[in-house]
């Protein structure tokens, strides 16, 4: 997947102060066009980053909250059109530029709304408009991020053997947005772009206020128990009023907010596996993960009810886990020459565990 790169500017943003909190400024160093591209420096640092930017994996709905790569799309306020959408209208001029004074221009107007943006950090800004080698009609516009490196030197001679470089970048923590996306070569959306900042910071989030992203699989799974949960209240307990309902609508807020939650013991667990079959319908592969002691454990939702099962016995739970097979890994166990024993002889096993540690009471000191 080639590019050719019609126009390219090159920025170098200021910022004095920690977390984009001092004064800002922009220097514009360079508009290029195809030609005086092909033949500059910055074709050498650029050279693979247009492929490896579009051809970045990304999913719709990330599995982590923080995913670095991210596919957007366009706000418009219903009955409008998606040129009334100003992150729109800022990238389709620079994909429509035909010559290097209007790219420019267009230019300087994104990086000063750019400047804008919370915790923005010193570095060089790339914009560049480029068509794919194959399907060479339509442009692409790609939006490139290097922030400063500290403590750069190069060797330089025999005598001072090394110089400090100042202003020094590197493509390797390059942020991005690439407009449209391509999620197959030559098809695009131009109601979506691709987005990717490999630093906490949200960068392009906060500079592109008129994008919205899908949810990742955590939210959408928080949303999902949460709406189960409440739906299980009021259909429980109609009244609003009632005292029971409301005491448990406390506990069910104080567990939602509990970083780390132990087993509430509230549904039965066929109730359990409706309301994880509305989250498996969304995406089957959810992972369940979850500690017992201090075993940590990590499946499948789909499998609880299934060929995970949790029982209780007293004040202890049992955990069960089916299969066909073992597999170890690498380093041997004595545990790989286990010949197992029968389900209902274990189980008895605990149950006299339980009651032997029952008749033996609490130890005196």
């Amino acid at each position: 997947m080639k590019f050719n790169v019609q126009f390219l500017s090159f920025y170098v943003i200021q910022v004095e102060g920690n977390e984009g909190q001092g004064a800002k400024s922009y220097k514009h160093y360079q508009t290029l066009d195809e030609e005086e591209y092909e033949h500059s420096d910055i074709k050498k640092f650029l050279d693979g980053e247009f492929s490896r930017t579009a051809k970045r994996k990304v999913e719709k709905n990330p599995n982590s909250e923080q995913a670095p790569t991210k596919i957007g799309r366009f706000l418009v306020e219903p009955g409008y059109d998606l040129d009334s959408n100003p992150n729109f209208n800022q990238l389709t001029r620079l994909r429509a530029a035909e010559d290097v004074e209007s790219f420019h221009q267009f230019g300087d107007d994104l990086v000063r709304s750019y400047l804008d943006t919370s915790a923005v950090r010193g570095g060089a800004l790339i914009l560049s408009q480029a068509v794919l080698r194959t399907h060479g009609d339509d442009p692409f516009v790609f939006i490139m991020k290097c922030d400063f490196e500290s403590k750069i030197a190069r060797i330089s001679d025999e005598r001072s053997l090394i110089s400090e470089v100042e202003m020094a970048i590197s493509a390797r923590n390059m942020k991005s947005i690439q407009y449209p996306y391509m999620p197959e070569e030559g098809m695009f959306d131009e109601w979506e772009l691709k987005i990717h900042q490999s630093s906490h910071a949200r960068y392009f989030e906060d500079f592109l206020k008129f994008v919205t992203y899908e949810q990742s699989i955590p939210e959408i799974v928080n949303d999902q128990v949460m709406e189960y949960v409440q739906s299980y209240v009021e259909t429980k307990w109609p009244d609003e009023a009632h005292e029971e309902r409301q005491q448990t609508e406390r506990d069910l807020e104080l567990w939602a907010a509990s970083e780390k939650r132990d087993i509430q013991h509230k549904w039965e667990p066929e109730e359990v596996i409706e309301a994880a079959s509305r989250i498996i319908d969304i995406k089957p592969e959810i992972e369940l993960k979850f500690k017992i002691g201090d075993t940590y454990v990590k499946g499948f939702l789909a499998d609880y009810g299934d060929k995970i099962h949790i029982a209780s016995f007293g004040d202890r739970y049992a955990l069960v886990i089916e299969g066909s097979s073992f597999t170890f890994d690498k380093g041997f166990s004595p545990v790989e020459l286990l010949q197992p024993e029968p389900f209902a002889q274990l189980a008895d096993r605990l149950l006299d565990k339980k009651w032997s540690t029952d008749e033996e009471g609490p130890s005196e000191e």
